[in-house]
């Protein structure tokens, strides 16, 4: 099959393509922004690409077109595709029917840690010899790539990301609901992507369409801790459950053993002990549903225990890019507040004996940031910082539609706001301080500051 990607340069579409390729079709795509490091991706699979959606690619003459979710009505190429009545499906639709179908596949779904969740589970799951293909909206460092079909011999395992955002624009429904997983992790649930949820309850309504594409015989890894998921079950549940992170008597549980390091419990069993470098409590109760859930594919606690001795984390995930004079730099994905404010508590426990003050750079991109909703949960999410320093644009696509100086005032002047890239990598270098941490949060590029910071700290 010849497929033709609209929207091909995104981490999933990316991933479709990549595994598309590797089953045997003919791959081609296009895309707005062709740039590396995707485009380099991909044409070095030979995958031929197409900057722009000009009409004239419809010569390519493909059996099918996969639609990613960045396209939308007006688009010139998919007008065209609409106008001839051409064949086209949504990039989950394509994968659940064309790499997932007949494979026991292991879907994580939740508001945080879906990335860092499904990279662990890949990784248990390699490192017991179950060989599992995977899709994840990041980079694995154990893999060193987003997705592959499986692990050099076949498998009938498959991890998977699975979102919660909607589908494409001819189909609201998330992602997920194309996945049909046989396991899966719901990790956690809030209130996010504010330009396609009016509340929380419709998310909740979604995860509940997950729940019911799970069969009798498929088991649920859900966290006791979020009450909206709690609400969820209530409304229906018909395969296998288990719990983590409750009481000791109800499923899985973990217990603090120092240095980030813990006890891991089933049904108050100590199954053994996970000794890493991960920091936060939010990664160790991903850890914990990754254990539970490789444990439904057939590995023993203590073998997915021990494999996490030796998982790698996930790029942009507290990567640290740079140390100079002493002062590390961060790199990390969290954009959310429930996510900054893990992700700075976990830093601050990781630096408690060495000391040193955590600097937190934050560029607040997310569609739900930009359109204010969470604005108000800024100030108490950044409060474990020393300083802070906010980053908005005045204008363009990433454009903040609210004052983030006034968002922050309540922080006092331990905050300082920015809207020119420089002005705001000087201010941090000016102010770090030998031994300091640097923490540099969003989920774009944030226009390359942390080079121009460690250059500068350099200078």
């Amino acid at each position: 099959m010849h497929i033709h990607i609209l929207g091909i340069c995104g981490t999933f579409m990316g991933g479709v393509a990549a595994l598309a390729k590797a089953a045997g079709h003919t791959v081609t795509g296009c895309d707005a922004g062709v740039y590396p490091p995707m485009s380099t991706q991909l044409e070095e699979q030979g995958i031929a690409l197409i900057q722009g959606y000009d009409v004239g690619q419809l010569s390519l003459n493909p059996d099918l077109f996969v639609i990613g979710n960045v396209v939308s009505r007006g688009n010139p190429l998919m007008e065209e595709i609409l106008n001839r009545g051409l064949p086209y499906v949504s990039g989950p639709q394509w994968i659940g029917e064309h790499i997932l179908n007949n494979r026991w596949v292991l879907a994580v779904a939740g508001t945080h840690g879906k990335t860092t969740t499904s990279s662990m589970l890949a990784w248990i799951l390699e490192d017991a010899g179950l060989s599992p293909g995977f899709l994840i909206g990041g980079v694995p460092l154990n893999f060193g790539v987003s997705a592959r079909l499986n692990g050099g011999k076949e498998s009938p395992f498959f991890v998977i990301e699975a979102d919660e955002y909607d589908t494409a624009f001819f189909d609201k429904r998330s992602k997920f609901v194309h996945y049909r997983p046989k396991t899966a992790i719901l990790n956690n649930l809030e209130f996010d992507h504010a330009d396609i949820f009016q509340d929380v309850t419709a998310i909740e309504t979604q995860f509940h369409h997950l729940v019911r594409t799970i069969a009798g015989n498929g088991r649920l890894i859900v966290n006791r801790m979020s009450p909206s998921l709690s609400k969820v079950i209530e409304r229906g549940c018909w395969s296998e459950l288990e719990w983590f992170g409750g009481t000791k008597e109800e499923g899985w549980t973990m217990e603090d053993a120092g240095d980030d390091s813990f006890h891991v419990y089933f049904m108050g069993q100590l199954q053994g002990t996970v000794q890493w470098e991960l920091t936060g409590e939010h990664n160790r109760l991903n850890g914990l549903a990754a254990i539970a859930a490789a444990r439904h594919a057939g590995v023993a606690p203590a073998v997915a225990i021990d494999a996490l001795s030796r998982f790698q984390n996930v790029k942009r995930r507290m990567e640290c890019r740079g140390i100079v004079r002493g002062i590390h730099v961060y790199d990390d994905f969290a954009h959310h507040p429930t996510a900054i404010e893990t992700t700075i508590a976990g830093l601050r426990r990781k630096i408690q004996q060495g000391g040193g003050r955590i600097l937190a750079v934050l560029e607040p991109r997310s569609n739900t940031m930009k359109l204010g909703v969470m604005k108000q949960a800024l100030p108490e999410s950044l409060s474990g910082a020393d300083l802070v320093f906010g980053y908005g644009e005045k204008s363009g696509k990433n454009a903040l539609g609210w004052d983030l100086s006034l968002a922050l005032t309540p922080l006092g002047d331990k905050a300082k706001a920015f809207n020119d890239l420089g002005q705001l990598a000087d201010a941090v270098v000016a102010a770090a301080q030998d031994g300091d941490h640097i923490l540099i949060m969003s989920n774009g590029g944030f226009g390359g500051i942390h080079q121009k910071i460690l250059d500068k700290l350099g200078q």
